[in-house]
C-alpha cells in the first residue's frame, strides 16, 4: 500500500469474490436420492463464508475529494510520473481503446484491483472514461484508475447498471418518422433519463422524407412547447443535416435511440469520410437490425466527439424509483405541488391536479398515458 500524500485520502472499498468458485456444484441431496451421488468424487471440505458475494474490505488510497456524479469512485491513487491520461474511445471485451494525449491509441487491459471492486455496474470501464493508464508497450497498456464520471447514460440490464456512455454534454435522441416507426414513449425515456443525469437532450427525428411532415406537426409541437430542441432530418436526402451539425459543434455528443433508426448514417452524412457501416430495416418485422455493436467515440473535425450506440429494443430506467418520474417530465411536474394529497401517484386519486389539467386539456394525453406507463415499470 503507497503512502498517503498530499491530495489523497483513504477509504474503505468492498470487494467482489471473482477469484475462486463454489467448491460444490448442483443439489447433493436429490442425486444422492437418486443414487447418483458417487462419495469417493465428492469434495470433503468446503469453505464456508458468511459474507455473500464479498470478501472483508479493504483500504485503498484515492485522490482527496473525488466522489463523482455516477454513484461509483473508480479514481485510485497512480504515479502520474509513469501513467498517462487518456480517454476510452471504445471497450470491446477485456480491450478497451484508449487515446493518450498525442492522438496515439492503445489496447489497454484492465488492472484486477479495478475488475474485483464491488459496483452496481456490468462493466467497471465505459466508452468516454477519463482513466489514468500504464504504458506497457508501444501500443499496449493498463488502466489503473478511472476519474469521476459526469453526464453518464445509462440503462438497467439484467438488475445491474448498463453504463452506455459517461462524460457526455448533450444526447441526440434518434428516432424514425418511418421504418422503423416513431416510439414517443421510448423518447420520454432518455428525456427523463437526460434530466437525472444532467445531460441537454435534443430530439431528432430521421426519415423524415418517407412521409409528408406535416403528420409530425402535434408530437413536434408537444416537444418544442416543453422547450426541447427538436431537428427533423433525412440523412438519405440531406435534409436538416446542416443545422444538425451545428448542434455537435465543440461538444461531446451522444446518438442514442433504437435498432435501424439511422444512427451511423446521420453520422456518415454530418462528418464525410467516416463511411461507419450501415444496414438496412428488416422488411418482416419494420424492426432494425444491430449494425454497431459498441459505442464508439469519433473526434470531429469541428471539435468535439460524437459517440455512436448500439441499438436498442428495450430502454428500462437505471437508479430512478417511481415516485420521482412525475418531477422528472417537465409538464407534469408544475402540477405535483397542487395535488390533495402529498403522495399521489396521479393514476387513480381523486383530487388530482395532474389527472385533472389531462381532462383540462392542458397536459398532453400521450404524455400523461407514457407518464403512467413507466410508473408502472413497463419496458418501453
Amino acid at each position: 500500500m503507497a503512502k498517503k500524500g498530499k491530495g489523497q485520502q483513504k477509504r474503505r472499498v468492498e470487494f467482489r469474490k471473482n477469484r475462486t468458485q463454489k467448491v460444490r456444484q448442483g443439489d447433493i441431496t436429490k442425486r444422492f436420492n437418486r443414487d447418483e451421488f458417487d462419495v469417493d468424487k465428492s469434495v470433503q471440505h468446503e469453505r464456508i463464508s458468511g459474507k455473500g458475494e464479498l470478501t472483508r474490505k479493504r483500504t485503498i488510497v484515492s485522490q482527496e475529494g473525488e466522489d463523482g456524479d455516477s454513484g461509483e469512485n473508480l479514481s485510485i491513487h497512480v504515479d502520474k510520473e509513469t501513467c498517462l491520461a487518456g480517454r476510452v474511445l471504445r471497450v470491446q471485451g477485456l480491450i478497451s481503446e484508449v487515446e493518450a494525449p498525442d492522438k496515439s491509441v492503445y489496447q489497454c487491459a484492465t488492472r484486477r484491483l479495478l475488475k474485483t471492486m464491488s459496483t452496481d455496474s456490468r462493466h467497471v470501464v465505459a466508452a468516454g472514461d477519463h482513466v489514468w493508464f500504464r504504458p506497457s508497450g508501444d501500443t499496449e497498456g493498463i488502466i489503473e484508475s478511472v476519474e469521476p464520471r459526469y453526464g453518464v447514460l445509462s440503462r438497467t440490464s439484467r438488475s445491474r447498471q448498463h453504463i452506455i456512455v459517461a462524460n457526455v454534454d448533450q444526447l441526440i435522441i434518434v428516432g424514425s418518422a418511418a421504418e422503423p416507426g416513431l416510439k414517443p414513449n421510448l423518447i420520454d425515456r432518455y428525456l427523463i433519463t437526460a434530466e437525472y443525469s444532467g445531460i441537454r437532450p435534443i430530439i431528432c427525428i430521421n426519415k423524415v422524407d418517407l412521409l409528408d411532415p406535416a403528420q409530425l406537426q402535434t408530437i413536434v409541437g408537444v416537444y418544442g412547447s416543453l422547450g426541447y430542441e427538436v431537428h427533423l432530418v433525412s440523412a438519405k436526402e440531406g435534409i436538416g443535416i446542416d443545422r444538425l451539425r451545428k448542434a455537435l459543434h465543440g461538444k461531446d455528443t451522444v446518438l442514442s435511440g433504437q435498432s435501424g433508426v439511422g444512427k451511423s448514417s446521420l453520422l456518415n452524412a454530418i462528418e464525410p469520410g467516416l463511411n461507419l457501416r450501415v444496414n438496412a430495416v428488416s422488411r418482416e418485422n419494420d424492426k432494425g437490425k444491430h449494425t454497431t455493436t459498441t459505442a464508439t467515440l469519433i473526434p470531429l473535425a469541428t471539435a468535439g466527439h460524437v459517440i455512436d450506440t448500439p441499438g436498442i429494443r428495450q430502454f428500462q430506467l437505471w437508479d430512478i424509483i417511481p415516485e420521482e418520474v412525475a418531477g422528472l417530465f417537465r409538464d407534469i411536474r408544475p402540477f405535483i405541488n397542487h395535488c390533495r394529497f402529498p403522495n399521489c401517484t396521479h393514476t387513480h386519486e381523486t383530487d388530482c391536479a395532474v389527472k385533472d389539467a389531462v381532462a383540462d386539456g392542458i397536459l398532453d394525453t400521450r404524455r400523461y398515458e407514457s407518464y403512467c406507463q413507466i410508473f408502472a415499470g413497463d419496458s418501453a
